[in-house]
């Protein structure tokens, strides 16, 4: 049920078509797109429509289910089905959900097919879906917990749109300001996607949130003016030790943010953390197109011939995290022991 400060869904599953909001066009035009094969969704991970790393498993889920729907009738469904399957996991390498996602359903093809195997693909993603965004509410409330006032900032877009409903860091923020622990939220624009500046900003002015749009250059004076008290981000993935990797620029944020004594916090679902990943250096980073660093919305306003270089995301080291927030429980000063022990319990 959404409350209040909760009425943005990125997603939607109706009448056994995938309905996605188009992210790369908001907040100027308000579109859902409609999806009825695995490699078209596949081709909306890759190219942003839906982005973050637990809406991105959401809409795997869903896609396998589109990909029983189109393959029930043939003889190879099987192999298809597997096919459509590596198309998605190699849509966004980054993003653990993604794969979480497709290993929860992977068992299943074994357990039927056709129209019964559709089902119950059906349910799986739903319940997937559905999980996201109480596992969201549970990391709001927790989250909201650690703040005790002031202002809070926030890097990229972890928000309702990322995710199946609520938000990560968005969640966390959005349960904070509805008990009055925060009083306005400061969002990095996000180069080079803009993610902050369109879709963290138009989420909180959606659910009546006050926010102010700032260029990560001036993240570090807004620190040292007093004004904000935490830093809450999410994260594409989480390795064993408690480093986490997130949007380009978050490493930056929590550095400056250590050295002003300004708290830093990551909301997560336990799915993003990767406990084969033993450190930062055993996540792949994905390198992007360097036009999107060149340019923005299409048009260039770089330099002709010079280059650029554009890697999605960065890792964030625990040792500059004060918290790691998960539907599981709250990491205080995160560590390799303290994450294992989160996990197996």
């Amino acid at each position: 049920m959404k409350g209040r400060h909760d009425q943005v869904r990125a997603i939607a599953w109706q009448d056994h078509k995938l309905r996605l909001l188009d992210q790369r066009i908001l907040p100027a035009q308000i579109i859902y797109l409609e999806y009825e094969d695995a490699p078209a969704v596949a081709d909306a991970i890759r190219d942003m429509v839906v982005r973050g790393a637990p809406a991105i498993g959401i809409t795997a889920a869903y896609g396998m289910v589109l990909s029983a729907m189109q393959h029930r009738n043939t003889l190879g469904w099987r192999d298809s089905m597997e096919e459509d399957m590596a198309t998605l996991a190699e849509s966004r390498p980054t993003a653990v959900n993604l794969f979480w996602a497709l290993e929860r359903i992977r068992p299943l093809l074994d357990q039927a097919h056709g129209d019964e195997l559709i089902d119950l693909l059906e349910r799986e993603a739903i319940a997937i879906h559905e999980d996201d965004i109480a596992a969201n509410h549970s990391m709001g409330d927790l989250g909201a917990a650690l703040i005790e006032g002031g202002g809070v900032l926030t890097h990229c877009n972890a928000g309702a749109l990322a995710t199946g409903g609520y938000g990560t860091a968005l969640g966390v923020i959005r349960s904070a300001y509805a008990q009055g622990r925060i009083s306005h939220v400061y969002a990095d624009e996000t180069r080079p996607w803009l993610q902050g500046a369109r879709l963290t900003a138009w989420e909180m002015v959606q659910d009546e949130i006050p926010v102010s749009i700032l260029c990560e250059g001036a993240a570090a004076s807004l620190m040292q003016s007093g004004r904000v008290s935490w830093v809450v981000v999410g994260s594409d993935r989480i390795a064993a030790n408690g480093d986490v990797a997130n949007k380009i620029g978050t490493y930056g944020v929590a550095i400056m943010a250590r050295y002003h004594g300004v708290k830093f916090m990551v909301a997560a679902p336990t799915t993003t953390i990767d406990m084969q990943a033993e450190s930062g250096a055993d996540i792949p980073i994905e390198q992007r197109d360097i036009s999107e660093v060149l340019g923005l919305a299409g048009r260039q306003h770089a330099a002709t011939g010079a280059g650029a270089i554009s890697p999605a995301f960065d890792v964030t080291p625990a040792t500059v995290v004060d918290a790691i927030v998960t539907e599981k429980g709250v990491v205080i000063q995160p560590d390799a022991q303290k994450i294992r022990a989160l996990m197996e319990g």
